[in-house]
């Protein structure tokens, strides 16, 4: 058993584990570090693209309560105009001009009329003569008649009976006597393709739109226009999730699937003032995080060529450090090994000895020691050579390493032809056990060559239990006496010497 064992190749050193766990270390914090500020950039793409479109809703929010303003302003003047008894006792031409001056020249105003209690159409901005229409089933007329605190009303989407003949909504005002009865509508309509022009003026990026919407959930407006878009003006969204939430958070943005491509887009939506419309700007997400993805490709692919040659660098110091581990392995086993018989030499055994006295000491369980010594090997080496003595020698140290199974166990060349056995926790019995286990296996090899005789040896034996007061050189020097006395006696047996308690041995 060596003094200080080292790691087995293959099995990871201590630096080795270092290094790994300091790499894996790095490489998780630069990875860490590098998604955390991805994912800030991507927030930032995000956040810069909402105030972008809600720049711009606040501008068509603008817009629209200008010309809400204007039509608004129109229709009071209308009604307060008509209920004048000096208008009314005007002539017919002059009276159209009081009542509609310059408004039918507004660029995309519909008609403006004036409704009777019925319904009927009392004053026309198409012609002095007004045109034979009664209107009373419009949902506008029904609502102010029924509810005289609406105020301004805007109607759904319709298309007109005559004149452009495209889609159009309108803006309605009560018209009311003193003491508050219902005496008609005043209505005019502003077709929606002045919603398109406004649009197409506005820089949204490619695959993105805008839209107007009012809180009944009607398409309005939506731009750019296509053949699809254009089939969902007036169409009812109000039953899909987008809507519910434009209608129940007012103002915001969010990220979800459009009800009309099915594509992912980035919502950013404004109510329009105190007006039932709904501004929204949907921005495409291919364009929103279209250079943050460019960007976090380029950093992906650095950083993981970063990450890989970091993990690439620890993979050859690994190499390097095992590799040296292993020489430092072969050069400690050549430092104690015997170099003609493999087994282990001087050196090894004087360090197996001091550390086994010790564990003795701690443990208090004795240890043995044979010490073999090859009978007649001078006169063998004269006969044979120093050539088929080495041969012989190895054979020796094959059949003593053959004879012993405990790991703990250690066989040594002491030199020359002799050779050592330390047995820890051992006592003499067991000793006694294997020191004759060795001399009948050795004893019972054939002959070398042509010699008559069989190789033999002769064992000593020493078995104590460690003490503070001898040292391990005591038990060298007992089993080397136990081996002169095997000698003395006529070789090729096993004798022992018992020191400090004296055990009765086994018979043989």
């Amino acid at each position: 058993m060596p003094l200080n064992p080292r790691p087995k190749p293959g099995k990871w050193s201590r630096p080795e584990i270092i290094l790994i766990l300091g790499s894996i270390l790095a490489v998780s914090a630069i990875l860490t570090i590098v998604t955390s500020l991805l994912f800030r950039e991507r927030d930032s793409a995000r956040d810069f693209a909402a105030r972008s479109a809600s720049n711009i809703v606040q501008l068509i929010d603008a817009d629209v309560l200008r010309n809400t303003e204007l039509y608004d302003t129109s229709l009071q003047g209308m009604i307060t105009s008509w209920q004048r008894p000096e208008v009314q006792a005007l002539s017919v031409q002059m009276r159209h001009l009081v009542l509609f001056d310059r408004s039918t020249a507004a660029p995309y105003k519909g008609d403006l009329v004036l409704l009777d209690k019925r319904g009927n159409i009392l004053a026309d901005s198409l012609d002095v003569t007004p045109r034979n229409l009664n209107l009373s089933d419009r949902a506008h007329f029904q609502a102010h008649r029924d509810d005289p605190n609406l105020g301004l009303v805007i109607s759904d989407p319709f298309k007109l009976h005559t004149g452009y003949r495209d889609w159009c909504i309108s803006f309605s005002r009560r018209m009311s006597s003193p003491t508050g009865e219902f005496l008609g509508v005043a209505s005019g309509a502003m077709r929606l393709v002045y919603f398109e022009e406004l649009f197409k003026t506005l820089t949204i990026g490619r695959d993105s739109n805008v839209n107007l919407i009012n809180t009944r959930g009607f398409l309005l407006a939506r731009q750019p226009v296509s053949g699809d878009s254009q089939n969902f003006i007036g169409h009812d969204f109000s039953q899909q999730p987008n809507f519910k939430r434009f209608l129940n958070e007012a103002s915001g943005s969010f990220t979800s699937i459009s009800s009309i491509d099915n594509k992912e887009r980035l919502y950013t939506f404004s109510r329009v003032g105190h007006l039932p419309l709904v501004v929204v700007v949907g921005q495409s997400v291919e364009e929103v995080y279209g250079v943050w993805r460019r960007n976090a490709v380029l950093v992906g692919l650095a950083t993981s060529v970063l990450c890989f040659g970091i993990l690439w660098l620890t993979f050859l110091l690994c190499r390097e450090l095992r590799l040296r581990q292993r020489a430092e392995h072969e050069l400690a086993e050549l430092a104690s090994t015997d170099g003609l018989t493999g087994m282990a030499n001087r050196r090894k055994l004087d360090h197996v000895l001091k550390t086994e006295w010790a564990r003795g000491l701690r443990s208090g369980k004795p240890m043995s020691l044979l010490m073999i010594d090859v009978d007649h090997f001078k006169a063998f080496n004269d006969r044979h050579g120093h050539h088929g003595g080495d041969e012989a020698l190895r054979t020796v140290a094959q059949t003593i390493l053959g004879s012993i199974r405990r790991p703990g166990d250690l066989a040594a060349r002491y030199g020359g032809e002799e050779f050592s056995v330390v047995l820890p926790e051992t006592p003499l019995a067991g000793a006694q056990l294997i020191a004759e286990k060795i001399r009948e296996a050795i004893e019972a090899l054939a002959p070398f060559a042509d010699d008559p005789n069989p190789i033999t040896v002769s064992i000593g034996i020493a078995s104590q239990e460690p003490n503070s007061r001898d040292d391990v050189c005591e038990l060298v020097t007992i089993a080397d006496k136990a081996l002169y006395q095997a000698k003395r006696k006529g070789r090729n047996r096993v004798e022992y010497t018992v020191t400090e308690s004296p055990r009765q041995a086994l018979p043989l």
